[in-house]
């Protein structure tokens, strides 16, 4: 292993395979059915409001997703949504977990071209049992050194993560598209960030890019992984 860089964490949703897609689909189909009780913006505004308020109730993922659409739509109808836009949504959802994986390109050599020579390790937040699914849908499990699906990607959990799995996070890269939660996050605990962006960003995971820090990468995709550990291990 290289001396300055001995492990590597992967984000999954949207950095490995497809996911905010899948969430704008169905806050289209959201604002469809909701279209004669609010304009469009304002049902998304007020949605946001519910999932961010929510995420310390229900975390992150699909089922508080749902759940927020649930509360958006009792509350912007003052209770008068009808029963079957509630059947709808949650049917909405049930497709979501259902929906096959899709690999982002470069998903699946980018791991395996770094998993010869560092310690890999899977870092995603989310519902459980949806991650796990996603996960074993991938065909990638079996290539990482450790998986963890956490609640939140604070400073401390990279902290703790990287000195489970490899030299501290000052020996440590993690590779996603938040801002947020995989590159400002992890340089605060130390670490090196990648951020790869895919496009489609939830609002909550936005934050500003930190271009002076001697630890942040860009990389047009993950193509380009390998070589860029190359130049730093």
């Amino acid at each position: 292993m290289g001396q300055n860089l001995t492990t590597i964490g992967f984000d999954a949703d949207d950095t490995l395979w497809h996911n905010e897609r899948f969430f704008q689909l169905t806050q289209a189909h959201f604002t469809d059915l909701l279209a004669d009780y609010a304009e469009r913006d304002h049902l998304l505004d007020r949605l946001l409001e519910a999932e961010k308020r929510n995420i310390r109730h229900y975390g992150y993922g699909i089922k508080g997703f749902i759940l927020s659409m649930i509360e958006t739509a009792i509350e912007v109808t003052e209770d008068r949504v009808p029963a079957s836009v509630i059947r709808q949504l949650v049917e909405a959802g049930q497709e979501m977990l259902a929906h096959p994986i899709e690999l982002l390109p470069y998903a699946r050599e980018a791991i395996e071209s770094v998993a010869a020579t560092h310690q890999v390790v899977l870092i995603t937040k989310g519902d459980l049992i949806d991650q796990e699914r996603k996960l074993a849908q991938s065909g990638l499990g079996e290539l990482f050194d450790g998986v963890e699906i956490v609640s939140e990607k604070t400073p401390q959990t990279y902290k703790q993560i990287f000195g489970q799995y490899g030299d501290g996070p000052a020996s440590a890269m993690m590779v996603g598209n938040s801002m947020r939660s995989d590159v400002v996050a992890p340089i605060q605990a130390g670490c090196w960030g990648v951020y790869v962006p895919h496009g489609l960003v939830w609002e909550v995971e936005q934050a500003e890019t930190p271009a002076e820090s001697p630890r942040f990468r860009e990389l047009p995709d993950l193509g380009r992984l390998a070589d860029l550990v190359k130049t730093l291990s």
